[in-house]
């Protein structure tokens, strides 16, 4: 019996084992009785636990059993004598038969005892002897179980339970028992409270170390053994999470990629795909993570296995390895052609927005300001179309690559025919690609059609440009007509050279003038070759005309003026010329009239403006320059009238001398007759 099983009981103090002992070396039992009723029952208990914590040796020895009825009833001592069979003694002879140190204070000696420690010290001592014991038979059973089923591993599992203690804490508190033993000795040397009935005669500090040496002994077995089982059950739990992993990539996984063959017809629908993939990956992502977790196990399992585990390790590493590889191959090789795809359906929207871009331009009306203008629009064309080709030849590039991919799928193919599963991604992707030459190839005829007629607007404009310049090369010599072609000669020689050069001048307007006539023509057949109706030479044409007229108004005024001095010169020439070798000519004075005539004409054309058919005037240069003109012709006119008037006088002194001659010769006449009737006479 324990003292748990009457712990209510001894916690009374019906009696106790003080650790006393009598002259015999026999243990003192003392009996204190209180003026309580005392319970025979429970002092029956008590006395039945307390007997039988001595060896059989000490008990051979006797005991001395104290009755302390000195506050309890006569009866009741009584009672309890009788029940005991001891002698009656007073309490001053107990040194008789007890020395006084090994009596308690109440019986007057010096030997100190607390009840409450030493209970709960016997509670820890049979706690640890329980546990101990029933660890020991535990320990035994599990080690043996163990040894035998080394030999049988199928029926291994069946005996792989637990002990009913910690065996740490056991040896734990064994230890704190046994050193607590040690130091105190049960015998209170230390001046502390002892509990001497659990000293070496109790077999106290010999059965604790027994029982401790024992327990190590099995619990070290046991730890062997339970190395043992986890190893056993480590390698069971990897090889079970190894299948696991194996089965659901060889078959959930497996199967989520045998369904993923599409590429998409998009960007939006491979980007679609990807997120599906995404999502694949992610479980796959936490079966690989077991993987790695598994592989550190195996790892260390192999670095401090057994021989006889190190081939199923290895076996079950490779396992593992080869179906993680290659399911981690095909996802990766799915993920590939998912981002090739992705580019290449991201070209082929950028290829075909350029396209609409293009042929927007294209559709759309010209209507270029300038010819630069239209240079730029053409430039801004052919980078259009430069860039075009450029994606169109990346477009080829990503899809030949997208392509090469799906040829070499038939690595984990799955048993499926592979060009029948990418026939429609394929035939996809080369549509593709064909539909984009095609629209390529019609836009860069709409280019070819658009930069013709943009040339020709170019000439269009040009023509324009120059014509207009024409016009303006016309008003300038116009211009010059009026400003610089002002002189009239000094003689006629020179009018004759101004004549001439005059002459070279209109020829140059009349070359100016059919250029600018062609162009405008040129415009007219341009206009109508763009069918631009609403667009003509404008006021060019009447400009020219216009100016034209102008210049030929004022051209042949400059003629006629250059003409009358050239008669005016000619005839004062032929008045003023004189020839010391020809004898003096007699001029008519018709001669001097002419010029009169011809040089007051002159002057009076020199006054006149130029009026053109639009009934406006201009005026050659200006008025000093006309003046100078004038006064010129002036001067030569005075000179031939000088001369005429030196002619008069030279012939009206002929005259004179004529008729002075005539007189004489009329006198002398007149004496002839005289003479002649003398001498008849």
């Amino acid at each position: 019996m324990e003292a748990t099983a009457i712990l209510p009981i001894m916690k009374k103090r019906l009696a106790f084992l003080s650790g006393g002992k009598d002259r015999r070396s026999g243990l003192i039992l003392t009996i204190p009785l209180c003026s309580e009723q005392t319970n025979m029952d429970e002092l029956s208990a008590t006395l039945g636990y307390l007997l039988g914590i001595p060896s059989e040796k000490c008990k051979a020895r006797g005991f001395t059993v104290i009755v302390d009825g000195r506050k309890s009833q006569w009866n009741i001592v009584k009672t309890v004598v009788l029940m005991l069979q001891v002698i009656l003694v007073s309490a001053n002879k107990l040194t008789r038969y007890i020395e006084p140190c090994q009596l308690t204070e109440e019986f007057g000696g010096s030997l100190v005892y607390d009840h409450i420690d030493w209970l709960n010290k016997r509670l820890v001592f049979e706690k640890f002897t329980r546990e101990s014991t029933s660890l020991l038979d535990e320990l035994a059973i599990i080690n043996g179980n163990e040894k035998g089923n080394q030999q049988d591993k199928e029926r291994a599992m069946d005996y792989n339970f637990l002990p009913s203690f910690d065996p740490e804490t056991v040896l734990q508190t064994g230890h704190e028992l046994l050193s607590e033993l040690q130091q105190c000795r049960f015998n209170g040397s230390d001046g502390g409270v002892s509990w001497s009935p659990m000293d070496d005669e109790l077999l106290a500090q010999p059965q604790v170390m027994k029982l401790l040496d024992s327990l190590r002994e099995q619990y070290t077995r046991y730890q062997e053994v339970c190395r043992q089982r986890s190893k056993r059950t480590q390698l069971e739990e990897i090889q079970q999470k190894v299948m696991q992993v194996a089965n659901w990539l060889e078959g959930p996984g497996t199967e989520q990629l045998r369904t993923q063959w599409g590429i998409g017809d998009s960007i939006s629908a491979s980007q679609a795909l990807q997120q599906k993939h995404e999502e694949i990956e992610s479980k796959h992502s936490e079966w690989f993570a077991v993987y790695v977790e598994l592989n550190q196990q195996i790892a260390a399992l192999l670095n401090a296995g057994d021989e006889e585990d190190l081939v199923e390790l290895k076996g079950l590493q490779q396992q593992l390895s080869d179906v993680c590889y290659q399911q981690a191959s095909q996802l990766e090789f799915r993920q590939n052609i998912l981002q090739s795809a992705h580019e290449f359906h991201g070209v082929a929207q950028d290829l075909s927005q350029q396209l609409d871009g293009l042929l927007g331009m294209l559709c759309a009306d010209v209507a270029p300001a300038d010819g630069a203008a239209i240079q730029q629009t053409l430039k801004h064309l052919e980078e259009k179309l430069k860039s075009v080709a450029g994606t169109l030849q990346g477009l080829r590039e990503k899809g030949q690559v997208l392509l090469d991919q799906m040829s070499n799928q038939a690595s984990w193919a799955y048993g499926k025919d592979v060009a029948i599963e990418n026939k429609e991604n394929v035939e996809h992707i080369q549509g593709v690609m064909e539909d984009m030459q095609l629209r390529k190839q019609r836009c860069e005829d709409m280019v070819d059609v658009r930069r013709l007629k943009m040339l020709q607007m170019v000439q269009l404009f040009k023509c324009e440009e120059d014509a207009a310049q024409a016009v303006e090369w016309l008003s300038e010599l116009l211009e010059a007509q009026l400003k610089t072609h002002i002189r009239l000669g000094d003689d006629a020689q020179e009018v004759k050279s101004l004549l001439e050069k005059h002459r070279k001048f209109v020829d140059v307007a009349q070359s100016t003038y059919d250029y600018g006539r062609q162009l405008l023509q040129a415009t007219v057949v341009l206009c109508q070759s763009l069918r631009c109706t609403t667009r003509s030479s404008g006021d060019t044409l009447p400009r020219l005309n216009r100016v034209w007229k102008q210049f030929t108004v004022t051209s042949e005024e400059r003629v006629h003026r250059l003409e009358m001095a050239s008669t005016f010169h000619t005839a004062a020439e032929k008045i003023l010329k004189e020839c010391p070798e020809q004898p003096k000519v007699r001029i008519d004075f018709e001669a001097y009239e002419e010029v009169e005539a011809v040089g007051k004409s002159l002057l009076d054309r020199l006054t006149v403006p130029v009026v053109y058919p639009d009934g406006t005037e201009q005026f050659f240069g200006s008025p000093s320059d006309m003046a100078s003109s004038a006064e010129h012709v002036r001067e030569k006119m005075k000179i031939v009238g000088m001369k005429q008037l030196q002619q008069e006088e030279e012939e009206e002194e002929e005259q004179q001398l004529q008729q002075q001659q005539q007189q004489e010769e009329e006198e002398e006449e007149g004496e002839k007759p005289d003479e002649t009737a003398s001498a008849n006479s």
